[in-house]
């Protein structure tokens, strides 16, 4: 008897993948072997399809990071969870501003646009609200009591800086002034809770390896170095510390990265143009080894701070391409709204080096605070914030020149960034 043709056609790869290993027999009758070649196909189609399941699994695993942020609260069902990162912003002038810019003792000119001149003050009155859920209340008490004995050490550019401050004034609030001080050592600031012998510290590595960018004060060069293999002069900074909250993106905003090989003081250095996502990940593969070989996994919590968008474009929410964040007061209502100043491939990157570490059994939360920051136009210091040169004619004709829409005022968005934070600590 002839076997049919579909048997034939849907089954002939089979058919031969088993004769090279000898594990289908040839004699009998065809319709037996059709029946068991079919039965392989089924076997075979079986298999295929649990892999792609576990392939695809695996994928959405390593995507995850910026979308799953589900939180179980202490006395809820487990089965009341909540994405902390996918909400909106609620007006409550009730419970916000959680301190206030003029009383916090350490407060930056940068970030203080009350003191330069912003009169419409309600970008300090919106409160973060995940759907599904609320935020728990920041207590500074209980942020102080489990540092108690502790090093809080936020590492990476302005952005972190700025949440740096926001934490700074969220605990100034709670302590006296003979129980607080700020000590300054070249690129590392520290707060000092001196009754919970606490340490909430700063320190600027804004490219985390280093580079020619690494003074706290003179850093704006204009042709940016790195040495994506070197992270140790400044890690030895960070060793020891329980907490890790890093970041690290707006530096790295160009078409290509210079990358050294050798030492900026060694004549005889190779330098090369590097495309900017291969120099990132380059910079991310030896962040991420020393993160693995060199903090104790059982005592170091690691946190790292999703990028921080600016609103440069005003096309992008309805008004003049040529406007940007200037003049802004209220935040984006559409649901989604993305910026083109977020990277999404830089995202991957990141993504791809907390997804090895935790491979390799080291777990870094990333917080994602980029699209709860992105509807925030009305934000930004603007022009409300000192000038670090003289404004020229030019500029001062034309306000949104120089207006400074990346970094935030505050109290504002980086008080949100913490209390997030504030929650993995406490509750996670």
């Amino acid at each position: 008897m002839e076997e049919s043709p579909s048997c034939k056609r849907g089954l002939w790869h089979v058919i031969e993948m088993a004769k090279k290993h000898n594990k289908l027999t040839m004699r009998g009758s065809s319709g037996l072997r059709c029946r068991f070649n079919s039965l392989m196909v089924v076997i075979i189609a079986t298999f295929i399809i649990v892999f792609v399941s576990v392939t695809t699994k695996n994928d959405d695993g390593r995507n995850r990071f910026w979308h799953d942020a589900t939180t179980v609260f202490p006395g809820a069902a487990e089965a009341e969870t909540c994405d902390l990162f996918a909400g909106k912003w609620v007006f409550d002038n009730l419970t916000y501003p959680l301190y206030s810019e003029r009383r916090c003792k350490f407060m930056s000119d940068q970030s203080a646009c009350e003191k330069f001149g912003r009169e419409n003050l309600r970008y300090q009155n919106w409160r973060w609200k995940p759907h599904g859920c609320d935020l728990p209340s920041f207590n500074a008490t209980k942020l102080l009591e489990r540092l108690r004995g502790k090093r809080l050490a936020f590492v990476g550019d302005s952005l972190n800086r700025n949440q740096w401050i926001s934490m700074v004034c969220l605990l100034d609030s709670v302590l006296p002034d003979y129980m607080k001080s700020m000590e300054t050592n070249g690129s590392l600031i520290s707060f000092k809770a001196k009754e919970y012998n606490a340490s909430i510290e700063f320190y600027w590595a804004p490219l985390l390896v280093e580079s020619n960018s690494d003074d706290p004060v003179h850093h704006r060069v204009p042709d940016r170095i790195i040495r994506a293999q070197s992270i140790e002069k400044h890690a030895r900074h960070w060793m020891g510390a329980d907490i890790l909250v890093f970041n690290s993106y707006l530096w790295w905003r160009r078409d290509k990265m210079k990358v050294l090989w050798g030492s900026f003081d060694d004549k005889d250095s190779i330098y090369k143009d590097i495309e900017i996502l291969r120099s990132y990940e380059m910079a991310f593969r030896t962040w991420a080894e020393w993160l693995e070989f060199h903090v104790d996994h059982t005592k170091t919590k690691l946190f790292f701070m999703s990028m921080s968008p600016t609103h440069f474009w005003g096309d992008e929410w309805g008004i003049d391409s040529g406007q940007n964040c200037y003049n802004e007061t209220e935040p984006i209502s559409k649901e989604g709204y993305w910026g083109r100043g977020s990277d999404k491939e830089m995202m991957r990157v990141v993504e791809s080096a907390i997804f090895g570490l935790k491979e390799r059994g080291v777990k870094v939360q990333m917080l994602n605070i980029t699209q709860l920051s992105e509807y925030r136009k009305d934000g930004h210091p603007s022009t409300y914030r000192k000038q670090w040169e003289p404004l020229t004619k030019e500029q001062l004709a034309n306000p949104s020149s120089y207006a400074d829409c990346i970094h935030w005022c505050l109290p504002g968005v980086p008080d949100v960034w913490n209390e997030l934070l504030y929650t993995y600590i406490l509750f996670r």
